[in-house]
C-alpha cells in the first residue's frame, strides 16, 4: 500500500490476481513513471531552452511539434539508444520468450530495481527503501496525469505550457 491513499485499485484489476501478475503491474507503473517524470520536464525544458536542434535559438513551437521538425539524422541515434536501454532493461526483469511463460518477471526482480543507481541513492535500509519507493511511485502517478494534461493542453488550444503561465 502506498500513502496517502493506501492500497489503490479502485477498479479490482488485482483482485483475484496471482503475484507474477501483481509484481507485472507494478513493473508498469514504475517504468511509466519514471518516462512519465522524463515527459513533464522535457515539455517545459523543450519550450524553453534553446538547443543545437534550433540553432540555440528559443523555439516557441509547442511541444508536441517538435519531434517532426528535428532531422532524422538526429533522431536515429536518440531512437537507437533508447531501443538499445529498453533491451538491456527487458533482458534484467524479464524472462526471454522460449524460456518460460511470456510476459514472465525473473524470480529475483524486483519491480523497477534495474540495478542502475550511480549517484548511489538506493538505500540499504529496508525501510528508508521503501519510504523512497512511495515516493517514486506517487511522484509518477501524478508525473502521468501531468504529462497527459500538458499534451492535452497544448493540442486544445496551441500554446505551450509556459506560454499558458504567462512566461
Amino acid at each position: 500500500s502506498s500513502s496517502p491513499l493506501g492500497f489503490f485499485d479502485p477498479l479490482g484489476f488485482t483482485k483475484d490476481m496471482d503475484l507474477n501478475g501483481v509484481k507485472r503491474f507494478r513493473e508498469a507503473e514504475v517504468m511509466h513513471g519514471r518516462v512519465a517524470m522524463m515527459a513533464t520536464l522535457g515539455y517545459i525544458i523543450g519550450e524553453s531552452t534553446p538547443t543545437i536542434t534550433y540553432g540555440m535559438d528559443v523555439h516557441h513551437t509547442i511541444a508536441n511539434n517538435q519531434i517532426p521538425e528535428i532531422p532524422g539524422t538526429v533522431l536515429f541515434p536518440f531512437f537507437l539508444a533508447v531501443n538499445i536501454s529498453e533491451a538491456l532493461r527487458a533482458s534484467k526483469g524479464w524472462v526471454e520468450p522460449g524460456l518460460g511463460p511470456l510476459f514472465t518477471l525473473r524470480e529475483n526482480y524486483y519491480p523497477g530495481d534495474i540495478g542502475f543507481d550511480p549517484l548511489g541513492l538506493k538505500s540499504k535500509d529496508a525501510k528508508d527503501f521503501a519510504n523512497m519507493q512511495t515516493k517514486e511511485l506517487n511522484n509518477g502517478r501524478l508525473a502521468m496525469l501531468a504529462a497527459a494534461g500538458m499534451c492535452a493542453q497544448e493540442q486544445v488550444n496551441g500554446q505551450g505550457i509556459l506560454e499558458n503561465l504567462g512566461f
